[in-house]
């Protein structure tokens, strides 16, 4: 009898354990960002930031919202021609998330500060379960990557 408890309170533990382990399919962990930039604005009062966020996860990690010391960001979508803020923006699972000039990017507004050339922006994306910090070098206003986006 005593056996079988121990035999029971091992394998108990053992599923206690595999709860508390690193899933594959949760998204934390999981985002990374490349190809970020921003343009010198042109504007002393607006802003856009480009970037692409892939997501290795077996599960879409949902963009939440970002920050930045520099002003107020929102992700701002473009369809066919009209722009609109988004409240959430998904990032499939085993996928990528592009912001794009001409599509789907960031929008800084009320900027404290014009960043130039050559300076970076620290920006934070904030997701269900994660909050990632990208630097964005701060481009010339005509700034086109060569790749990324």
């Amino acid at each position: 009898m005593r056996r079988l408890a121990v035999a029971a309170a091992v394998t108990a533990g053992a599923l206690a354990l595999t709860g508390c382990g690193a899933d594959s399919d949760d998204a934390e962990g999981a985002l990374s960002v490349s190809s970020a930039y921003m343009p010198q604005p042109v504007s002393d009062s607006m802003a856009a930031g480009f970037l692409t966020i892939a997501n290795t996860s077996g599960k879409a990690a949902e963009l939440t919202s970002v920050t930045s010391d520099i002003g107020e960001v929102t992700v701002h979508e473009t369809v066919g021609q009209a722009m609109h803020e988004a409240q959430e923006v998904a990032v499939p699972a085993h996928g990528r998330l592009v912001l794009e000039s001409g599509g789907s990017h960031l929008m800084f507004e009320k900027l404290k500060r014009k960043p130039k050339q050559g300076e970076t922006v620290s920006v934070e994306l904030h997701f269900a379960t994660a909050v990632v910090t990208v630097d964005m070098p701060v481009k010339s206003a005509t700034y086109t990557p060569k790749t990324g986006h």
